[in-house]
């Protein structure tokens, strides 16, 4: 759709497989990020990365922007779909077209574009996370601040990774850190955003996945139980990054 001759329609790239209780809860993780980033007078389509499926090279100039989810992959690793998807972004960069990286997609944009990624120096990071936003932030990224009164100085975001960026590409600015991961934003330009965290998740997706991690003892229950009581005790900033990736993808 375009209206007033600007281009309205945006992608979904999926590095993930949708768990039963996100389908039977939201209806599937695309039903999760059109909740969080979509508005009216927009289409979006949906493309399974994880599963091979990836847009048309030659239909990507019909796209505003793009978004790449989390994964239960590695961005660091050599599959095929992963290769792929870094020599995608490698060209969606080179269009000069928006693109958000989200957890997964997040690492992932960085590595493609030249970056350092890998196992976090600090472990797993499951819960409810202080980010602290730099105080001069490049003008390109103050433009996802738009709507604020003011930059807030930390905002709380649900993480769930035990991979991290350990140097960001060559140009690009780091705009967010915690006392847990040194890169939790950064910037490219003024079409590359990765954050570290789930602006999408809900706080029961979150509860969900903790007892899948340590149900197959990827993380032990006392560190489970450590997660869940700080997801009890504040809630994430979900309005304000919210509003922060939708004024990167439309270009407010």
């Amino acid at each position: 759709m375009e209206i007033n001759g600007e281009n309205h329609n945006y992608c979904l790239l999926l590095a993930t497989r949708d768990s039963d209780y996100v389908k039977k809860a939201y209806g599937g993780y695309f039903d999760v990020f059109l909740e969080a980033f979509a508005e009216e007078e927009e289409e979006w389509d949906m493309f399974r990365v994880v599963d091979g499926e990836f847009p048309d090279m030659n239909e990507l100039h019909k796209y505003h922007g793009f978004v790449i989810s989390g994964s239960y992959c590695d961005a660091f690793g050599d599959d095929l779909w992963i290769l792929k998807l870094c020599f995608l972004l490698q060209t969606l960069n080179a269009m000069e077209k928006k693109v958000l990286g989200i957890c997964f997609g997040h690492q992932v944009l960085c590595r493609a574009l030249g970056g350092k990624i890998g196992r976090a120096y600090g472990g797993w990071d499951i819960g409810l996370r202080e980010v602290r936003i730099i105080e001069n932030l490049p003008p390109s990224a103050s433009t996802f601040f738009h709507g604020f009164k003011e930059i807030p100085p930390t905002l709380k975001v649900i993480e769930c990774h035990r991979d991290e960026v350990w140097e960001v590409p060559v140009g690009a600015d780091v705009i967010a850190s915690s006392d847990q991961t040194r890169v939790e934003m950064f910037t490219l330009g003024n079409n590359i955003l990765g954050i570290q965290g789930h602006p999408e998740y809900t706080k029961d997706i979150l509860y969900y996945l903790i007892d899948c991690h340590t149900n197959y003892n990827y993380i032990e229950k006392g560190f489970s139980k450590n997660a869940k009581s700080r997801l009890e005790m504040a809630e994430p900033d979900r309005k304000s990054w919210e509003k922060i990736c939708k004024s990167f993808l439309k270009g407010r």
